[in-house]
């Protein structure tokens, strides 16, 4: 198995030389994101497409407190927060 630093080194000569810090930083963002949601697959954390859409119409009816909330939630994991 591969160390971080192994990982993030291949990830950096695999892009152009002239890309920016940011691009870096993209690109370890949506790998880690991808390895969170990886695991909660393998861990059971999932929920139904027909859940993820009962919740996403939900949020219309939400106040802006609470859309607000599960928004940050949401994007804070790779999944849905159950």
């Amino acid at each position: 198995m591969s160390t971080v630093k192994e990982e993030a080194i291949r990830l950096i000569e695999s892009l152009p030389d002239d890309c920016s810090v940011e691009d870096i930083q993209y690109h370890l963002h949506v790998i880690r994101k991808v390895e969170q949601g990886l695991a909660d697959i393998d861990a059971g954390r999932t929920i139904s497409q027909e859940e993820a859409e009962r919740r996403v119409a939900g949020c219309g009816k939400a106040s802006a407190t609470t859309t607000a909330l599960l928004w940050r939630s949401c994007t804070a994991s790779a999944t849905l927060p159950t």
